[in-house]
């Protein structure tokens, strides 16, 4: 099932002017003609939610995956291997998944699917944007709102793809030597040139970023973050144009706090390596990496932990 992104944004959106751009920015026919704008920020609402988890079972670290709402063959290898842990060195860790909406046909029988996984599980957050590849920076702040909202208690957090494997053990000991506040970390991207070449996955337009160059981020792939960031990040927002490359968005979030992403402790926790195995090959005993695997990509990503 394939979702599309006419519009990047739900479909109520329009009647929404965000600050960022002219009031008619959000006409059907400027999206056709400019298909790079992101709504952010906008007053998203939760469809599916677990707002008392956190509350009720304070977590030291929180592991949120945001997924396709179709992908109930990820989230299941999630939860049959890395994700199975809610106890790890006796901190107590939390797992969700976050989903955006499905459209087109088939979503009003996948969204009752959705919510008898989420009476099984209790691990869904969904929220009403459209949920597709250019609305990643929606996903992500989407995260960042309800981790302000519902897990204030919380000392870390952590994004991770649906195809990353994680030795969750190995995270939490790391965690237990790092600062507690203003701290975000994963493989940091440094130099990174601004692709301006349309035929690229990554194009991004002068009129949506001028410079040349993005400020440092931590890859998108995974990284770990202070969980008091969530809230300056969503502040942040308010003030830094969106673009829809969500791991240089949030790069440029951290600029404008003037809080940069730090190194991780050890070098070798962030490493790429030539491909292992893939994720359907999921009857394995992790030990001290977790793997990224991209389809489109020739190559595998293994991160160290």
């Amino acid at each position: 099932m394939t979702n599309t992104c006419q519009h990047l944004l739900s479909p109520s959106a329009e009647r929404h002017h965000s600050k960022h751009l002219k009031p008619d920015a959000f006409s059907s026919d400027t999206f056709r003609e400019r298909p790079y704008l992101v709504e952010y920020p906008y007053e998203y609402h939760f469809t599916i939610n677990e707002p008392n988890k956190c509350e009720q079972q304070k977590p030291f670290l929180v592991l949120i995956v945001p997924v396709a709402p179709h992908n109930r063959a990820h989230r299941d290898i999630i939860r049959s291997t890395w994700g199975n842990e809610a106890l790890v060195l006796d901190k107590v860790v939390n797992l969700f998944f976050l989903l955006g909406q499905q459209n087109g046909e088939g979503a009003e029988q996948l969204q009752e699917q959705l919510l008898q996984e989420s009476k099984e599980h209790g691990d869904l957050i969904q929220s009403n944007f459209i949920d597709c590849y250019k609305n990643l920076t929606i996903k992500t702040m989407v995260m960042m709102e309800w981790l302000d909202s519902h897990c204030l208690g919380t000392s870390y957090a952590m994004k991770i793809d649906s195809d990353m494997f994680l030795n969750v053990p190995k995270l939490v000991s790391m965690l237990s030597n790092v600062p507690k506040t203003n701290y975000l970390t994963g493989l940091v991207a440094r130099g990174g040139a601004v692709l301006r070449n349309k035929a690229s996955k990554w194009y991004v337009p002068e009129y949506i970023y001028a410079q040349a160059y993005y400020p440092l981020y931590a890859l998108g792939l995974g990284y770990v973050f202070s969980v008091d960031l969530a809230k300056k990040l969503v502040e942040a927002a308010r003030h830094v144009k969106p673009i829809y490359i969500e791991d240089v968005y949030l790069g440029l979030c951290m600029q404008y706090l003037n809080i940069p992403p730090t190194n991780p402790p050890n070098w070798g926790l962030f490493v790429k390596y030539p491909p292992l195995f893939k994720l359907q090959d999921h009857s394995f005993k992790l030990k001290k990496h977790y793997l990224v695997k991209n389809p489109k990509e020739k190559e595998d990503v293994r991160i160290n932990l």
